[in-house]
């Protein structure tokens, strides 16, 4: 399992998120082709729901079985997975992201540096600052740390390559679906509920880990006192954490779909620069290595005493 981990941790270092014809897209449009035809604005937000879970488990159940089925036959099982498991992580292409960001901010263009955030987060970004640009890009790079690095790789430790991939997939409807707005409150709910179960313990692994590579004391002061602040369960923990590791002030208020949302700022005092960015990068990298460390030498001293 380590070596297929590996594989894949290194086919993402080598060729990063591929520009063409990448499986999620794919995955993107069909999600999309469901809901047009399964949700229906008159519909009861109880009915609703129904089609929601029923849209979720059609897209999930049969990809996730099917890859599961390839355990039958080892041989194309052991290829496949390194690949199934690249395409569910997404640590270089989180890293770009945020290196484009960085570059922006650095030649002091902040159009660019806007259009370069806006691929990484939600909020609006056409009003930003350069200080709410830096501080949207590093919250972007702790958080997709838990979600679009640690949660893959954590569920393919649990369950093989079908566990990867039923959570990148199921992350993925969060993305599209798991809004708090009117199009999408109830028919979105099954799987932003789906999606907080899943990550629920990935969350608090990468917190806990983003304590012991930083500022250990600020970390876990800031995640004990702070999370519970933020809206969300899972990254409550994460970016407060994170925060706290990196020494920085972030959060603060932000724009959605052309409204003024007060979110709390959190934290520590110390207000985050261009390098934070970068500092943020190395993080979850390490935070990469150190698990991968932990699993490596889990299993070779598990095969040592059988």
């Amino acid at each position: 399992m380590s070596l297929s981990l590996i594989l894949a941790v290194l086919l993402d270092h080598w060729l990063g998120e591929p520009q063409k014809r990448h499986p999620l897209v794919f995955f993107g449009s069909v999600a999309n082709g469901f809901e047009k035809s399964m949700r229906k604005p008159q519909q009861s937000a109880l009915w609703q729901k129904i089609m929601g879970i029923l849209a979720l488990s059609l897209l999930l159940v049969p990809i996730t079985l099917a890859v599961h089925s390839l355990e039958k036959w080892p041989v194309i099982n052991a290829i496949a997975t390194p690949v199934i498991v690249y395409f569910c992580i997404a640590a270089n292409s989180l890293k770009q992201h945020a290196l484009s960001v960085f570059y922006a901010l650095e030649i002091h263009d902040l159009t660019l540096a806007r259009k370069s955030v806006a691929m990484i987060v939600s909020r609006q970004t056409d009003k930003m600052t350069e200080d709410d640009v830096r501080r949207a890009a590093i919250e972007s790079v702790l958080e997709n740390g838990a979600d679009a690095v640690f949660a893959p790789i954590f569920w393919f430790i649990v369950a093989g390559p079908a566990g990867a991939i039923f959570y990148r997939l199921s992350n993925t409807l969060d993305a599209m679906w798991g809004y708090k707005n009117q199009t999408f409150l109830y028919f979105g709910w099954g799987a932003a509920r789906l999606d907080d179960v899943l990550n629920w313990i990935p969350a608090r692994l990468t917190a806990l880990s983003y304590a012991l590579l930083g500022n250990s004391r600020l970390a876990i002061r800031c995640w004990m006192v702070q999370a519970p602040l933020l809206e969300s369960p899972n990254a409550g923990p994460v970016m407060t954490s994170g925060a706290g590791a990196l020494n920085l002030r972030l959060g603060g208020p932000a724009r959605y779909h052309g409204k003024l949302k007060d979110k709390a700022f959190f934290g520590t005092d110390i207000l985050p620069d261009n390098g934070d960015i970068a500092r943020a990068n190395s993080l979850v990298t390490f935070n990469l290595l150190l698990w991968l460390f932990c699993i490596i030498s889990i299993e070779v001293f598990g095969a040592a005493l059988a």
